[in-house]
């Protein structure tokens, strides 16, 4: 079967610096027609630096829209037009905690909330790490977290982390098993 829904006509409502915000009408696959709420995005990336000991580094930061502070690996958008993702990550991963990576692994690209939104979010493996000083932007304000790939698996598996970008960054790099020795005690 099909499943394919046919947009008829967008109507852009808002134009921000980070997302842009339309209603479509659309035609679902039997004929019927439908509205579509949608959130642009333009796509990021999230980097989970794992050095030859096994150590993490992750950033705590105040999240807006849930008003908490949280755990979660370096990430950022995609805001210098077209951009290659591993340039992006590199970017980011300096930028938020002032390592270079000699490998930047692909771990895939996850699309946070299908139903709504069209972001795109590219994850990868930092290794082969060298500590250098972070630029943060003016409006970011970070602290870098150090700890155990292990620590790391616990906070995820006890629901302590929810930041779906590295949930998914651990899992994967468990399923590739790229953590080594470090990896988390039960999978």
């Amino acid at each position: 079967m099909d499943f394919t829904e046919k947009t008829i006509q967008k109507d852009y409502k808002f134009r921000g610096r980070i997302m842009t915000v339309r209603v479509d009408q659309a035609e679902l696959p039997n004929g019927k027609p439908c509205v579509r709420e949608v959130c642009e995005h333009p796509g990021g990336v999230g980097v989970l630096p794992i050095d030859e000991n096994g150590m993490v580094t992750l950033v705590r930061q105040f999240r807006y829209p849930y008003g908490e502070t949280i755990l979660e690996i370096p990430a950022g958008k995609m805001d210098h037009g077209p951009e290659n993702a591993e340039a992006c990550g590199r970017r980011e991963l300096e930028e938020e905690t002032g390592l270079s990576a000699e490998q930047m692994i692909p771990l895939g690209e996850i699309w946070p909330s299908p139903g709504f939104m069209d972001e795109r979010l590219f994850l990868f493996c930092a290794k082969g790490l060298t500590q250098g000083e972070t630029h943060p932007d003016e409006d970011e304000f970070v602290e870098r977290v150090r700890m155990p790939f292990a620590e790391l698996c616990e906070l995820v598996r006890t629901g302590a982390i929810k930041d779906a970008k590295t949930v998914a960054a651990v899992g994967k790099v468990l399923l590739l098993r790229l953590a080594g020795d470090a990896g988390c005690a039960e999978v």
